[in-house]
């Protein structure tokens, strides 16, 4: 570590059965008790709206929400997107336009920051591709050799830009489950950082700035309802944890509706969510244009269906002709984005009833050029 005063947070906690173990060099990635994800033993200050002005511009400026501070951290200025009305009460932020191209810079930064400190001898993640490219930037930037594992049906072009900022490619025969059992495998090598978007929850904290944005860029409130594409939901989550702060501080008066996003061909978290429970069961995988998001079994499903049920929000659905057709509206309106990425927009076009009239945000992840326009 480089400080005293350099890292704020100083457990993992497991949200399961309690478990906890230090954040140092050596700690395991995952609870040994139970294996599940880990959650962070942090309490975030109040961001005062007043005092950002002059502040750095990327998401390091709130940092009295963030579990590292001390030395200037590893940035590559992410965050500060753009936001823009798409409907009179929809409107989009443009996550599509950080460094990598994709939202996962929020969280890829922390855990970059986080190896940094930690100076493990290797970095290794597991992605089915933005969250490869961005680990794959932010460890160069930290001076970090990475490995990223991949399925070996990986966009070409995503595969091709985790090559070009260093990192070494390992394509994984089979879906996106093989291609992390096989990341995690190599995770337990002494000397090695697992960089999960997944499991480590700095990754989440990160994440949590997409909220923190809004929050400002609206004068210090949040609009009535989030609608977030969810797959592993390390954006619902973050924004889960965002609100639940900024409401805890007194800083909005009521926590939004969290409107979460899945794939028609792959739901598992959806079929949970209509059917009552608290348990999701794993389904199969399958082919669908929303690659990001097809996530047969989340780790943390459990606290997903928690987090949407809290916030009074609800489950949609988008089939692949309706992520077709919302690619080719927003390129009409002048944004290109992935077919991942317009999941959200394909939702609120498709169930206008969902939102009821109600203000809302929709992110627009990934950019287009790094999967092209879905085949018709």
């Amino acid at each position: 570590m480089n400080g005293p005063h350099s890292q704020r947070a100083t457990a993992y906690r497991c949200p399961q059965d309690g478990t906890r173990a230090p954040v140092e060099a050596g700690a395991p990635w995952c609870c040994p008790a139970c294996g599940g994800p880990w959650d962070l033993g942090f309490t975030a200050g109040a961001v005062e709206l007043k005092s950002l002005a002059g502040r750095v511009g990327s998401l390091w400026r709130y940092a009295e929400a963030l579990p590292l501070d001390g030395p200037p951290p590893v940035t590559l200025g992410e965050g500060r997107t753009p936001l823009v009305p798409l409907t009179g009460t929809v409107s989009a932020k443009l996550d599509f336009l950080m460094p990598t191209l994709s939202f996962k810079d929020r969280g890829a930064v922390m855990l970059a920051e986080l190896a940094r400190r930690l100076a493990p001898e290797r970095v290794i993640a597991d992605s089915s591709g933005n969250a490869g490219t961005s680990f794959a930037a932010y460890m160069a930037r930290a001076g970090l050799p990475c490995t990223v594992y991949v399925p070996e049906a990986t966009s070409p072009k995503k595969v091709e830009q985790i090559g070009a900022h260093g990192a070494r490619v390992e394509r994984v025969p089979g879906d996106r489950e093989a291609t992390a059992r096989a990341a995690r495998a190599a995770a337990d090598t002494p000397g090695t950082f697992y960089a999960s978007h997944v499991f480590n929850p700095y990754f989440l904290h990160g994440t949590k700035t997409y909220v923190y944005e809004l929050w400002e860029d609206l004068g210090g409130r949040l609009p009535d309802a989030l609608v977030v594409p969810v797959g592993n939901g390390t954006l619902l989550l973050g924004a889960a944890l965002a609100t639940a702060e900024l409401h805890a501080h007194g800083l909005i008066p009521e926590r939004p509706a969290l409107i979460a996003v899945q794939a028609e061909a792959v739901s598992p978290l959806a079929r949970a969510f209509r059917a009552g429970a608290e348990e999701v069961a794993e389904v199969a995988a399958a082919e669908t244009l929303a690659e990001g998001i097809a996530i047969p079994s989340p780790p943390r499903g459990r606290q997903i269906l928690r987090a949407v049920r809290e916030s009074g929000g609800t489950f949609l659905t988008v089939t692949e002709d309706q992520i077709r057709a919302a690619q080719l509206d927003l390129a009409g309106r002048g944004l290109f984005v992935e077919s991942t990425g317009v999941a959200c927009w394909a939702a609120v076009t498709a169930s206008p009833d969902a939102l009821g009239g109600r203000e809302a945000v929709v992110p627009l992840c990934g950019a287009g050029l790094k999967t092209g326009l879905a085949a018709g």
